[in-house]
C-alpha cells in the first residue's frame, strides 16, 4: 500500500478542488498515482453529476464580460443561492466568459464542446468538477454576444443582467457613457421594456392589445352600443400607453420623468454634437421561467423532528 502524506493530499486537493476527504480516498484507490486519481475523481464527478442532473436548478448568477469591442451576457444556474455565491461557483462563470468571448461559440452546445478558458479539458468536463466541487446541480443556460458600442449593467448578485448596443458617432465624447449606463439602468428597472422603437412591435402583439381594450369596452356600459367603428377609433387612440409600457424610447426617463428616453437620447446627441440610436438591448433575469420546486418547510422540519402532522 502506498504512503499517502497530508501533502500529497493538499497537492490533489489544489489541482482538483475537491474536499480533503474526496482526494485522500481517490489517492489510496490510485496506490499514490496522482493522475490516476484524478482520473478517478473525475468519473465520479460525471456520476454525481447524473445523479444530480434531474434536480431544479433556478438560482444561480448572470454576468458579463466586455473585452475588445466583444461583450458576452451569460446565465448559469444552481440550486441554491449559497452556492451562487461561493468563489468556485464565480470562478467558473468567469471563466466561462472569458471562453466566450475568444471562441464565439454558436449556442450552449457548441461551448460545451470547447476547451475551458486556459485549460486542456471541454466546458462539459469543466462543468462536471464544478458539480463534484459545489455538490449541486449546474447548467449553464443561456449566453448571448454582442459586438460594437455597448453598455452593460448587473443588478446585485448577478439576478438582472443587460446589454445595450448603440449606433453612434460619439462613443468616445465625455458624457456618452454615463448616458449610456442611464439607459442600461432604465432597461432593468422595474418596467423593464420588451422593444425598443414602435416600430418594432410585431402587428400580432398590436392586434391582440386592440382586441383587448375593445373587450374591455364593450363590457362599460357607457360604450356598450358604440358601433365598431367607433371603438376603434378610440382604441388607437389609447394604444399610446400599451407603447409607453412595451418600447423602451416611448417610456419615462427613470432619472427625470418628464422626457421620454427617446427625448433623452435626442437631447444627450445634440448636447455632444452627434448622432446616437439604441439599436438594441437583451435583459436575462436570473431563473426567469424555471418552475421552481415548492418547498413545504413545515413538513420538512415536521420530518426530521419526528412530528406528526
Amino acid at each position: 500500500m502506498a504512503n499517502i502524506t497530508a501533502k500529497d493530499v493538499a497537492a490533489l486537493r489544489a489541482k482538483t478542488g475537491l474536499g480533503m476527504m474526496d482526494c485522500k480516498k481517490a489517492l489510496v484507490e490510485a496506490e499514490g498515482d496522482v493522475e490516476k486519481a484524478v482520473k478517478i475523481l473525475r468519473e465520479k464527478g460525471l456520476a454525481t453529476a447524473e445523479k444530480k442532473a434531474g434536480r431544479v436548478a433556478a438560482e444561480g448568477r448572470v454576468d458579463i464580460l466586455s473585452k475588445n469591442g466583444v461583450t458576452a451576457m451569460v446565465e448559469v444556474n444552481s440550486e441554491t443561492d449559497f452556492a451562487a455565491k461561493s468563489d468556485a461557483f464565480k470562478a467558473f462563470v468567469t471563466g466561462l466568459l472569458e471562453t466566450i468571448v475568444a471562441n464565439k461559440p454558436a449556442n450552449v452546445a457548441e461551448l460545451m464542446a470547447m476547451n475551458f478558458n486556459g485549460t486542456s479539458n471541454t466546458v462539459q468536463e469543466t462543468l462536471v468538477e464544478q458539480i463534484a466541487i459545489i455538490k449541486e446541480n449546474i447548467s449553464v443556460r443561456r449566453f448571448v454576444i454582442v459586438e460594437g458600442v455597448t453598455s452593460t449593467y448587473i443588478h446585485g448578485f448577478g439576478s438582472t443582467g443587460v446589454i445595450v448596443k448603440f449606433c453612434t458617432d460619439v462613443a468616445d465624447k465625455d458624457g456618452f457613457a454615463e448616458y449610456a449606463k442611464n439607459v442600461a439602468l432604465q432597461i432593468a428597472a422595474g418596467n423593464p421594456p420588451q422593444y425598443v422603437n414602435i416600430e418594432d412591435v410585431p402587428a400580432e402583439a398590436v392586434a391582440e392589445e386592440k382586441a383587448v381594450l375593445i373587450a374591455q369596452m364593450k363590457n362599460d356600459p357607457k360604450n356598450a352600443n358604440k358601433p365598431d367603428s367607433i371603438l376603434e377609433k378610440i382604441v388607437s387612440g389609447r394604444l399610446g400607453k400599451f407603447y409607453e409600457r412595451v418600447c423602451l424610447v416611448e417610456q419615462a426617463y427613470v432619472k427625470e420623468d418628464s422626457m421620454s428616453v427617446g427625448a433623452y437620447t435626442a437631447a444627450t446627441a445634440k448636447e455632444l454634437g452627434g448622432d446616437i440610436k439604441i439599436c438594441s438591448f437583451v435583459l436575462y433575469e436570473k431563473g426567469e421561467g424555471i418552475e421552481k420546486k415548492e418547498e413545504d418547510y413545515a413538513a420538512e422540519i415536521a420530518k426530521l423532528s419526528g412530528v406528526k402532522q
